[in-house]
């Protein structure tokens, strides 16, 4: 089916009380296990890339079997650039066929990061591209990017930037991290409510990864209707991968090697679904 927008899923999800997995693909093979998992569940999906993955490939062919695996699915399907560095990362994802990008500027001050994600908006909506923005900073670091240390989403800010920029979703801090966790998360659940009541609009949590499965069902009823899921693939993928290696020291078939791994990136995928409540919604 055709490609569709961040927002068609996510208005979708917000409306029906669930919320969508956005599962960052860090290699090639890793798109179509992603896309057959949420068809196997019927869900909508979001394949997410960072610019880190997507230098591994290069533009040009991550677009290209990312957008033609999508269109090959029966299910909705979104492409989405994280964590966007620059009006220029943006623009980029949009000349690739990208329909959501992210541009971050949560480590700015609040008025540089509305100017800069305003600007983001503009060319994007010119284009039917819907944008994510992020308010507070999400802390922890994933494929390279972000920062130790974050701090949470004031609810009045949030507000104040979800009206000065037009973001048509949005990211918030309220105890999450990117990367692996050192001790379990808590979430500030009672600062995400506020956020809801006061922004209207689908809202965003990253560092989906190690959060007790208690806590990702209490942030989707808090309002949360897009959750990033990174960290777990990757650690899934190459635990596979190293067990097959031990196990088969003589294979060299790179196909027989890797598709253990592939289905372990399928099994993280389909039991996020489920959790996440968007299985059977496409």
């Amino acid at each position: 089916m055709p490609l569709v927008t961040g927002l068609e899923i996510l208005a979708a999800a917000r409306k029906g009380g669930y919320a969508v997995g956005a599962f960052n693909c860090h290699y090639l093979d890793m798109i179509p296990a992603v896309v057959e998992a949420a068809v196997a569940e019927e869900s909508p999906v979001i394949l997410q890339f960072t610019e880190g993955s997507i230098r591994s490939a290069g533009w040009s062919l991550v677009s290209a079997v990312a957008r033609e695996v999508a269109m090959a699915a029966p299910v909705p399907v979104a492409i989405h650039l994280d964590h966007g560095p620059s009006f220029q990362a943006a623009m980029q994802a949009i000349r690739h066929g990208f329909t959501s990008v992210m541009f971050d500027g949560s480590e700015k001050p609040f008025e540089e990061n509305v100017a800069l994600t305003r600007q983001v908006v503009a060319a994007a909506h010119a284009v039917g591209v819907t944008v994510e923005g992020e308010i507070g900073h999400v802390g922890g670091v994933e494929d390279g990017q972000g920062t130790e240390h974050g701090w949470l989403t004031e609810p009045e800010e949030a507000r104040r930037f979800w009206q000065e920029t037009g973001v048509d979703y949005l990211a918030t801090a309220f105890g999450t991290a990117h990367g692996l966790y050192k001790e379990e998360p808590r979430l500030d659940l009672e600062r995400l409510r506020r956020i809801r009541d006061l922004v209207d609009a689908p809202l965003v949590m990253h560092g989906g990864s190690g959060v007790p499965d208690d806590q990702v069902r209490a942030a989707i009823a808090a309002g949360i209707c897009k959750i990033n899921v990174a960290t777990e693939l990757k650690e899934a993928w190459a635990r596979a991968l190293r067990q097959t290696l031990a196990e088969k020291p003589e294979e060299s078939d790179p196909r027989r090697l890797l598709a253990p791994a592939r289905a372990a990136v399928q099994a993280v995928v389909r039991e996020k679904i489920r959790l996440f409540g968007s299985a059977g919604r496409a």
